[in-house]
């Protein structure tokens, strides 16, 4: 019954290939362990917890780990985006893309030119 109510949070820990996962059920807790690979997805996970059982649920431990801390996250950008678009994104502040502009430096010369394809570090603030 408790895999059920968190049946979104195990979906989404597959669609993030979530390494090293593990859920079981004990007395009526889930047990869910594993390791995203950045920041933002350990904060998409808490979130879909968050959601599915309230602020402080207490019919789940969740352990996650994150694979790489030195960056918040990775994105690919997307036809029509633009650094302030992304920076509301992870951030939820568009005047953020500076951090963004300087984290990738080495691979755009102007914040307003970025193109469909590239990779771009979001980096922790």
């Amino acid at each position: 019954m408790v895999r059920a109510k968190y049946a979104s949070v195990l979906e989404l820990g597959e669609k993030l290939n979530i390494q090293n996962g593990d859920v079981k059920e004990e007395n009526g807790v889930l047990h869910v362990t594993g390791t995203a690979a950045n920041q933002y997805e350990k904060n998409l996970l808490w979130d879909a917890i968050k959601e599915a059982g309230g602020e402080s649920p207490g019919d789940i431990m969740a352990n996650i780990e994150v694979a790489d801390d030195s960056i918040y996250a990775r994105h690919t950008v997307a036809g029509g985006e633009s650094l302030s678009k992304i920076a509301k994104h992870y951030y939820k502040d568009p005047m953020k893309y500076t951090a963004i502009f300087e984290a990738n430096r080495g691979l755009l010369d102007n914040p307003d030119v970025i193109h469909p394809g590239q990779e771009l570090v979001i980096p922790n603030l």
